[in-house]
């Protein structure tokens, strides 16, 4: 649907400007914003091999592991319903670890590695379980410490300073966070109160 969306958008902008005359600043736009986009990515590019290496190196030196024992207390208040030593845990720290350092293409497979073995696990397969939805809001709002995705856009789009958005990003999504694991708590207790009163099951 989306891909309909942008073509339309496309077919009207280009039909206006060939309505007004001005179908070669069209096409100038065109072709000016698919060369910013190569610039942009390229930028991308070095920063996003950084620290994807990075992370490689920290899984396979056992960083990784130490940090999920590290984080155990926190695990079993995040997700209470999920075993120790779960598989589920180890690719959700995972996947919080290289969101906190602000990588979020580099996130993205570890992302749905958890949600896989989450469900493995799901009592109701057709229902998200409290598990599930909690990862989901951790794994959207994303704490970040490093946001290098960030700093590398506004670097390649060519900002003196891409680095001073930091303190707000960490601000913001801490907040973002702590507002979102209030709610998965609270919609557990509700749905957990639900369900004891014989009444449908909520997740």
């Amino acid at each position: 649907m989306l891909n309909y969306i942008w073509l339309g958008m496309l077919v009207i902008g280009f039909a206006v400007g060939i309505m007004n005359g001005r179908i070669e600043a069209v096409t100038k736009a065109a072709m000016d914003s698919a060369q910013t986009a190569v610039q942009l990515s390229i930028g991308l590019l070095g920063i996003m091999c950084l620290w994807t290496g990075l992370m490689n190196i920290a899984e396979k030196s056992g960083l990784i592991r130490r940090i999920a024992r590290a984080v155990r207390p926190l695990m079993r208040f995040l997700f209470p319903e999920v075993p120790q030593n779960h598989p589920a845990l180890g690719a959700i720290v995972m996947n919080l670890v290289a969101n906190l350092f602000g990588l979020g293409n580099a996130a993205t497979p570890l992302g749905l590695k958890a949600m896989t073995e989450l469900q493995k696990i799901n009592p109701d397969k057709d229902t998200s379980s409290n598990a599930m939805s909690m990862f989901l809001v951790l794994n959207t709002s994303a704490i970040q410490l490093i946001p290098a995705t960030i700093i590398a856009v506004r670097s390649a789009a060519g900002s003196r300073n891409p680095a001073e958005v930091i303190g707000t990003i960490w601000v913001a999504t801490l907040c973002a966070s702590i507002t979102g694991i209030i709610a998965v708590k609270l919609f557990s207790m509700y749905g957990r109160t639900k369900q004891k009163g014989g009444t449908a099951k909520w997740k």
